[in-house]
């Protein structure tokens, strides 16, 4: 099974639990690190989430996973915030996050740049609009955003 294969079941595993309590799923990653799997669930809340929420989430999906017994071999189970660098992965990602400053990267260069340093302004359908440091506004396609995260501020 591929990576996003994996990825998207859990998801699917996770996004009712969390939905029951109130908690949003941002992101799953799968990796193997230092000879090891590990499983990552990424979980918010407005006014962020708790050891308790992680923990509650941790202990429902670990059963559900048990259950379907999908994943080859042996694996971690981590289940945390997405912190203060939050990836953006969803158009509803960057609406939520609009006024904010991010990271960008896009797929291929847009004018012979990939990387972006901006303040997100707008999404309009599936584009996103950012603004960089010389205020110049960029609409990038959903689909052409390798990677986007938030730049804590503090």
């Amino acid at each position: 099974m591929k990576t996003t294969e994996l990825q998207d079941r859990v998801a699917e595993l996770v996004a009712p639990v969390a939905q029951s309590a109130g908690i949003e799923l941002v992101d799953v990653q799968f990796a193997a690190e230092h000879g090891r799997k590990v499983l990552r669930i990424f979980i918010d809340k407005p006014g962020g989430v708790t050891i308790d929420d992680c923990g509650s989430i941790s202990s429902e999906l670990a059963v559900a996973l048990d259950v379907d017994d999908f994943i080859p071999g042996r694996y971690s189970l981590e289940v945390s915030s997405p912190g203060l660098d939050r990836a953006l992965n969803k158009i509803d990602d960057f609406a939520r996050f609009v006024g904010s400053k991010a990271r960008v990267k896009t797929t291929l260069p847009i004018e012979e740049r990939r990387n972006f340093r901006v303040t997100i302004k707008a999404v309009e359908g599936d584009a996103v609009c950012i603004e960089d440091s010389t205020g110049r506004i960029w609409k990038i396609d959903i689909g052409k955003i390798e990677s986007a995260n938030i730049i804590a501020e503090f």
